[in-house]
């Protein structure tokens, strides 16, 4: 029987990701935040095991990392304490967003919003407009259509890395990506463990999210990932006026 939201996955998901370079990726989001002159007080949404909310803490931001998989939060909160690094990690859902109080900035880099389904999109920005001061910041990426039809759609993956095998196969189906994902991890004793879920990924175009974030309130601008190309990833800077 196959998990959803991370639950099979979440607790290694940096580790699964190492090769994305996150440092090059969370200095561009640093320096974002910056150039756009954001608050210092925020929430990082969809954080998974913190890489992003620890590099923005280490930046001087007072950040909490915020994610819907309690595994991904347990290993999080377990690297920040081996790093000293002091943000706090909250369960929560972007699509339903009530923070304890108005953030400075929130962001949900590496896909998060690809997870919400369409019905939700309005709704979701709507939620994140109404959860932020007034010149708050809004940063979040999404795989284009482009990558997600050609590069991932259709496709299967097989990464093999020290402690763990990846196999992710792909099905492209209209609007979205089915995503069906088997890990096997290494245990202390040597036995390798089988994880099974499934994830779905929606493809959305840059001016049907434009259109739905300037429906919401704020203003927009785009760029590609880390400010260069659109081809495979599309970031959004947007501002509560």
């Amino acid at each position: 029987m196959k998990s959803v939201s991370y639950s099979a996955i979440g607790g290694v998901f940096e580790y699964l990701n190492s090769d994305c370079d996150y440092s090059t990726w969370s200095q561009y989001l640093i320096k974002t935040l910056a150039g756009e002159g954001a608050p210092r007080d925020g929430v990082d949404i969809g954080c998974g095991n913190g890489y992003f909310t620890r590099a923005l803490f280490r930046a001087g931001y007072s950040v909490q990392g915020m994610d819907i998989s309690p595994e991904a939060l347990s290993t999080a909160t377990e690297i920040a304490r081996k790093e000293g690094v002091g943000a706090e990690f909250l369960i929560g859902d972007i699509t339903k967003l009530r923070l304890c109080g108005k953030a400075g900035f929130i962001t949900a880099v590496n896909d998060c919003i690809n997870y919400v389904p369409p019905e939700k999109l309005s709704k979701t920005f709507k939620g994140v407009f109404s959860n932020l001061r007034k010149g708050g910041l809004f940063i979040f990426d999404v795989s284009s259509r482009n990558k997600l039809e050609n590069t991932v759609g259709n496709n299967t993956f097989v990464k093999d890395y020290e402690n763990a095998t990846v196999i992710w196969l792909n099905t492209l189906k209209g609007d979205r990506v089915e995503m069906d994902i088997t890990l096997f991890l290494k245990g202390e004793s040597g036995l390798y463990s089988r994880r099974d879920e499934s994830q779905t990924q929606y493809i959305y175009d840059e001016l049907q999210i434009s259109a739905a974030l300037e429906e919401a309130g704020f203003s927009v601008r785009t760029e590609g990932h880390l400010g260069g190309s659109k081809e495979e990833r599309i970031n959004f800077i947007c501002k509560k006026p």
